[in-house]
């Protein structure tokens, strides 16, 4: 059925998270759902458009057309477009919509967005502070700002999952982006730590050794997950990992570990795109640092 109470929805950037979020949403009921993806033109966009169709989303002919009657409006880009994402839909808002601003960029980004869509749009930083699936727009969420408090009950009823952080806008993607050093870097130097390992001829014996210092832990497992995440998705945690790095330096912080772990995802968002390291992915560990070594030596 339809729920009375919620308003029209529109996508702008319709990739995992859009697709996910929304695909949730048409389940519970929401029928008026419309997205936009700057790739729906390409070739490349064959696969977004198909979902869209999959999910029954109507599929908009360009950002204005997406927002047009939208009552809330979901940008879920990659980082470094949060800001031209904004800008594309500014002067095509009407009746004071709320902006869910998804992305996973810095403070200074998200105010800076706010700023611009001020008079326009009800702006709401929010963070998704747990992996898209299985959950979908149940994914908790973290929201911050002078509209956070109004939306809730909203997005309460449309079965989302949220915390409010108390302060300005900027407060919930600075916790996305300052847990992002400890998470993404972990995965990083799981994937160096293993990596030497299994060069060395050692991998098991460093697992095991690691158990000394960190009992609670099963190292075998962080390293498949983390391995495979970085696999999958390196070129996407490179540029968030980049607006952790703005986050640290708006704090007044040299991001001297993030840094390196923007390199260690890239090269693995890279190397992750070859098939035979593709066809790895669940087979363990073992198997995907074999593929990643070789993907290496001839990368």
């Amino acid at each position: 059925m339809t729920r009375r109470n919620t308003p029209r929805v529109s996508f702008i950037g319709f990739g995992e998270a859009g697709q996910a979020i929304a695909s949730g949403l048409r389940e519970e009921g929401i029928e008026r759902i419309a997205a936009w993806d700057i790739l729906f033109p390409m070739p490349e966009g064959a696969r977004l458009k198909a979902a869209g169709k999959q999910f029954g989303v109507r599929l908009a002919s360009s950002a204005a057309d997406a927002v047009r009657e939208s009552g809330l409006i979901v940008s879920a880009v990659t980082a470094a477009s949060s800001f031209e994402a904004a800008q594309s839909v500014a002067d095509h808002l009407a009746g004071n919509p709320y902006y869910l601003d998804i992305n996973s960029v810095s403070p200074g980004r998200k105010q800076a967005t706010a700023k611009l869509l001020d008079g326009r749009a009800r702006y709401v930083d929010v963070a998704v502070i747990a992996p898209i699936h299985p959950a979908r727009h149940k994914t908790p969420l973290l929201i911050a700002g002078p509209h956070a408090q109004a939306i809730a009950p909203l997005l309460g009823e449309m079965e989302m999952k949220l915390s409010i952080v108390p302060g300005e806008t900027g407060k919930a993607a600075a916790i996305k982006m300052i847990r992002s050093v400890m998470i993404k870097g972990m995965e990083a130097l799981s994937l160096e730590c293993f990596l030497a390992a299994s060069r060395a001829g050692l991998l098991e014996e460093v697992t095991a050794s690691l158990k000394n210092n960190y009992p609670t832990l099963d190292f075998t497992r962080i390293a498949d997950y983390n391995i495979g995440r970085m696999a999958s998705h390196g070129e996407r945690r490179a540029a968030e990992m980049e607006e952790s790095a703005a986050t640290l330096r708006e704090l007044g912080l040299d991001p001297l570990m993030v840094d390196a772990t923007v390199a260690r995802q890239r090269e693995m968002g890279t190397l992750g795109k070859q098939e035979k390291v593709r066809a790895t992915l669940k087979d363990g560990r073992a198997a995907m640092l074999d593929a990643i070594s070789a993907a290496k030596d001839q990368h």
